[in-house]
């Protein structure tokens, strides 16, 4: 039935061989060091070159197309060239930036990534917080108008289609079940009655939380563009808003740091008042979106969230939002 080994659904490359394959691609010395980072929704492994350092990043199988890939390439391109602070990708010496891998579960593509100066900060200070409205808002300035080859993150792509993703693993008959289904269609009623006008598209980065950008002194750089695409620019505001919100359960302290975030954004471009308005219904949205996520991922996290208790938890959380927003919800 199998002709040689028997199929895989993901593996992980040789850091070893990858090491090697990299010194060759991009002209390294015989002395750099590959190690792997982490596994998940893709590969990541970290790459030293004496005082040099990158990130290489090996998409899994079915995943990202390669035009996917390419067009994330060509946002971090346009970002650096506005001097956005983004680790951007690196090309090898034939002047490509994709590199293609026959990986035992199918061919795989892998991008070389500078590396993004300082550490991670879980809990944010104000003046963090202020230094990532800047750095959202000089993103923002040069991505508004601009189109990708990429998904376009409608209400319908985070409601709908995450909806029937979770629906594969969940007791429908469930009260958080319930829960989702009857706020999943009273926010898409919401969204029919907003007014487009007022809302800014663009190409946005979709996953900008503590775990996506480094700190140098003040200074930040974003990171890991893997959910860019298009929409409402103000979608990446909600997303770092939740963050804020998860991080800061001390009311005083969460809207300080949301003030100062907002202070740094709004210097470099406005915010509608439309986009106020939407924006607490976008959180919920990005909510229900990663859920679907998960589900979609099953087979790289296995059971990790797939769990009534954490759908309770989850639930809970969104309903906590509800109320501290004073949301009302058909």
């Amino acid at each position: 039935m199998y002709n040689q080994n028997f199929p895989v659904t993901e593996s992980t490359l040789s850091a070893y061989y990858l090491g090697h394959f990299l010194q060759k691609k991009y002209h390294l010395s015989s002395a750099t060091e590959c190690k792997l980072f982490r596994t998940g929704i893709n590969h990541l492994y970290t790459i030293t070159d004496g005082d040099e350092k990158f990130v290489f990043r090996i998409y899994t199988l079915g995943w990202r197309s390669r035009l996917e890939i390419a067009e994330e390439v060509r946002l971090l391109i346009h970002l650096k060239a506005y001097n956005v602070p983004v680790s951007f990708p690196i090309s090898d010496q034939d002047q490509n930036f994709i590199q293609k891998f026959d990986a035992p579960e199918g061919t795989r593509y892998g991008v070389l990534f500078s590396f993004a100066k300082g550490e991670k900060r879980s809990r944010f200070t104000p003046e963090n917080s202020y230094q990532v409205g800047l750095a959202m808002g000089r993103m923002h300035k040069v991505t508004d108008g601009y189109d990708l080859q990429r998904v376009t993150y409608t209400p319908e792509v985070l409601l709908v289609n995450s909806l029937e993703s979770a629906k594969q693993f969940y007791k429908h008959d469930s009260d958080e079940m319930n829960f989702v289904v009857h706020t999943t269609n009273s926010l898409l009623a919401k969204y029919k009655n907003i007014g487009m006008d007022g809302l800014r598209i663009g190409a946005i980065h979709f996953d900008i939380w503590f775990d996506n950008m480094h700190f140098n002194g003040d200074e930040v750089t974003i990171f890991d563009f893997d959910f860019c695409g298009n929409g409402w620019l103000c979608y990446d505001i909600a997303y770092f808003m939740v963050q804020l919100y998860n991080t800061n359960p001390v009311e005083t302290e969460y809207q300080d740091k949301l003030n100062r975030f907002l202070e740094g954004y709004e210097s470099i471009v406005g915010i509608s008042d439309e986009e106020r308005k939407i924006i607490p219904l976008l959180v919920i949205s990005i909510w229900f979106f990663y859920l679907g996520v998960q589900c979609e991922k099953f087979d790289t996290w296995s059971n990790l969230f797939l769990n009534e208790d954490h759908l309770k938890r989850f639930i809970a959380s969104i309903k906590k939002w509800i109320a501290y927003n004073n949301l009302e919800l058909e």
